[in-house]
């Protein structure tokens, strides 16, 4: 098993035992592999949640251009829902997870099609 399989069945555990969800294991591997070689570092594939200038990121770059969605309140809404399912108190949340419960969120799982 390689370093990825790993990673996206850290990702697998982390939906199941901290968000309350089965994964779709298809769709979790599509959005790991697309959040690129950040995932292999320990900055870049975690969301600092209490950063703001992060949280616009996400939103910029993963639900505007990646998701294609247009900005509006609803997107700040749902990332801090996701960080809610996630649970705040939690200190790694992975990119890989937080991306995978906003293209569920915004039933956007056809982007990975």
């Amino acid at each position: 098993m390689g370093k990825r399989d790993e990673l996206i069945e850290k990702y697998a555990d982390d939906l199941k035992n901290k968000c309350g969800m089965e994964p779709d294991m298809d769709l979790l591997t599509k959005v790991t592999i697309g959040c690129g070689p950040s995932i292999y570092n320990a900055d870049a594939s975690t969301v600092a949640s209490s950063q703001e200038a992060e949280l616009e990121t996400v939103k910029n770059n993963f639900l505007i251009k990646k998701l294609g969605l247009s900005d509006g309140p609803e997107l700040m809404d749902a990332i801090n829902s996701v960080i809610e399912t996630y649970g705040k108190s939690e200190r790694n949340k992975y990119r890989a997870v937080v991306y995978y419960m906003l293209t569920k969120h915004f039933r956007k799982e056809a982007v990975y099609g």
